[in-house]
């Protein structure tokens, strides 16, 4: 399957169950009150576990407390994965205040900052590419925390995948947000109607074919 194929197959993927699409979407309007976000989180986890184990389909609401605890893991996956980039950068900003503190010579703080700021992005970057395959480890081992971590596991299934082919498959994810996007902005011209339609029916489903389209890159390796 290539990455054409991968993405007119998420494209689909949602629109098997609208039902489904639309309860997720309740729950995405209900995230104002923190914790429906994490089940949000924990089911579209699910579909990438449905859809890794070979499912066509979207997979059921029902076990909340163990879809609620997915959803917390994979924020705790994404919050450590992004806390180093953001640690570099913090670190680069202390540093550059006290390099500059000796002189007042703004130059060194902008020159030192760039610079850390720099690598940060390049992390962030990188650690970013891991993420996606990372969850999509964490959901092949049952929900396994740890697997999300196994770097070195992570690193070979993106080199079995092929860099060229996963690097392409994100620009395409990215390329796909971005369509989402302006689909939002145009509903946003609509008064809290559209809105709604966005959080009801947008949201979800770009989250599922995102997911989608993960569980069949992961399985491509």
């Amino acid at each position: 399957m290539d990455i054409g194929e991968i993405y007119s197959d998420a494209i689909q993927y949602p629109s098997s169950d609208w039902k489904k699409v639309i309860i997720l979407g309740i729950i995405t309007i209900l995230s104002i009150l923190i914790v429906p976000i994490f089940l949000v989180m924990g089911y579209v986890f699910r579909a990438l576990k449905a859809s890794i184990a070979g499912s066509e389909e979207l997979p059921e609401f029902d076990e909340w407390g163990d879809m609620l605890v997915d959803g917390l893991k994979v924020f705790l996956v994404g919050f450590v994965y992004f806390l180093i980039p953001a640690i570099i950068l913090f670190i680069g900003i202390g540093g550059s205040i006290f390099a500059m503190t000796p002189t007042g010579d703004p130059t060194t703080f902008f020159a030192l900052f760039g610079a850390t700021a720099l690598i940060a992005a390049i992390v962030a970057f990188i650690l970013g590419l891991m993420l996606y395959i990372a969850l999509a480890n964490m959901a092949y081992y049952d929900s396994d925390l740890g697997a999300a971590f196994r770097f070195s596991e992570i690193l070979e299934i993106i080199s079995q995948i092929g860099w060229v082919d996963y690097i392409l498959w994100y620009i395409v994810l990215v390329v796909v947000g971005a369509v989402g996007g302006f689909i939002v902005s145009i509903l946003n011209f609509i008064p809290i109607l559209g809105t709604i339609v966005a959080a009801l029916v947008v949201y979800p489903y770009l989250s599922l074919i995102n997911s989608r389209a993960l569980a069949l890159i992961y399985a491509f390796e």
